[in-house]
């Protein structure tokens, strides 16, 4: 039997798209406290099946799919520029492509209006209702209203005008800079990128040692999830749980009571550090305490070094800070890394910034241990000793010995030369997960 909370949530996920939701709605169709249905309508939210957004309220969306996070929505648009909506409030969700600034005559603005796409422009009527019948939204900056009959035009169409106070360039950056932070996160994987689709094999609690051993026989595989009757993770069993078991026993007598688990949207390197501290080689993935799926080891891996192999859709401020130094290998499998230090890498004081620097040994204390070894690298505990300052445009080379390497950790020492002037030295401790 499903509880309350999952009813609610099923329940919003047959509500139709650009529906309006309220705590109060939700909890008179359901009957149920406004407590319980705010708790679900937040769940829903986590999932992506409704957004709440400032000047909106919260209202049922697509699921976005993954390829599309560098896409916006008109009512994130709304929030991004501070605006007000003023016609086509229902089409809110959908999603734009591109936007276009009407800064040309109307016969020649015709030819890049596309639908899905925003037209940015002033108070110009007709610019605004051409936009409109071609499919395009429109954000009128400077403050500006709209005309009765353009307002019941995107009603009637369902495509939003919204309206701001800042000027046409500042709106454009807005909307420039939003799209651009989402390129970044789109190069963070996550356990839902790299979940298996194929139907994965667990056990029933309450079922015998002898199903167990069958199971074994007819898949392969030694170590399967246990779940109870509403899909709900309850436990892990192995081969080594039940070694000495009789087959009559139960499983629920020998299984591993609340494992470790992550979710669809726990990030790949966060899985990583886990499976590597736990020394599992089976995670599963939970979504509100219902198991979805598992990762292996070797799934995980594999995500890592497709992970370096992406490539760059929007530069990281670790990217900008790497940009310019070379990695040299020695011949006694150390590493050194030699570069500018550029504008962009110092401090209040005109120095090289402490974060700067970090990001450099960390990048040199990883690289030394791949030299080492073939192993996917995660940084525990840093000790840096900062010892002089360094001025911009100064060249610096940081050069990386790995001190210990065990078979989970290494230690790294870093030393850092401004010309023959030690700078800083960091000795750095981190966890290895063999490819």
């Amino acid at each position: 039997m499903s509880t309350k909370h999952e009813q609610i949530v099923e329940y919003i996920e047959t509500l139709p798209i650009g529906a309006r939701i309220s705590v109060r709605s939700i909890a008179k169709a359901m009957t149920v406290s406004e407590g319980t249905a705010y708790r679900a309508i937040k769940d829903a939210e986590a999932q992506g099946l409704v957004s709440s957004m400032d000047r909106v309220g919260t209202i049922r969306i697509e699921r976005k799919e993954k390829k599309h996070i560098e896409r916006l929505t008109y009512a994130e648009v709304v929030n991004i520029v501070d605006g007000t909506v003023l016609g086509g409030r229902a089409g809110l969700h959908k999603t734009l492509q591109k936007f276009v600034i009407g800064a040309m005559q109307m016969e020649a603005a015709v030819r890049y209006i596309e639908p899905d796409s925003l037209m940015i422009v002033g108070n110009r009527q007709q610019i605004q209702r051409i936009a409109l019948q071609h499919g395009a939204a429109v954000l009128i900056t400077g403050g500006f209203t709209v005309a009765d009959d353009v307002q019941e035009l995107a009603d009637r169409l369902e495509l939003p005008i919204i309206s701001c106070s800042y000027d046409t360039f500042t709106t454009a950056a807005l909307i420039n800079r939003a799209i651009y932070d989402r390129l970044i996160k789109k190069d963070i994987l996550l356990v839902e990128d790299i979940l298996p689709q194929d139907e994965l094999a667990t056990m029933k609690k309450g079922s015998t040692v002898s199903a167990y051993r069958l199971i074994v026989e007819q898949t392969g595989h030694g170590k399967f999830p246990v779940v109870d009757e509403e899909g709900r993770l309850v436990g892990i069993v192995t081969a080594k749980d039940v070694t000495d078991a009789d087959d009559d026993d139960l499983i629920d007598l020998h299984m591993t009571r609340q494992p470790f688990a992550v979710t669809l949207k726990t990030p790949i390197a966060s899985a990583a550090h886990q499976m590597v501290w736990e020394g599992v080689e089976m995670m599963p993935v939970v979504q509100g305490k219902k198991l979805v799926g598992a990762i292996s080891r070797q799934d995980v891996i594999k995500a890592l070094q497709l992970m370096g192999r992406q490539p760059q859709m929007g530069e990281t401020l670790e990217g900008s800070v790497l940009r310019g130094f070379d990695e040299i290998h020695n011949e006694d499998k150390s590493v050194t890394l030699q570069g500018v230090v550029t504008a962009q890498m110092i401090g209040p004081t005109g120095t090289l910034a402490m974060g700067a620097l970090t990001t450099l040994i960390e990048n040199c204390a990883v690289l030394s241990v791949h030299r080492q070894r073939k192993a996917d690298v995660v940084v525990e505990n840093i000790t840096l000793y900062f010892l002089k300052p360094v001025s911009v445009d100064a060249e610096i080379e940081l050069r990386g010995r790995v001190m210990d390497l065990g078979r989970r950790f290494a230690k790294v020492d870093i030393e850092v030369f401004a010309g023959d002037t030690r700078v800083a030295k960091a000795l750095l401790t981190t966890q290895t997960l063999e490819r």
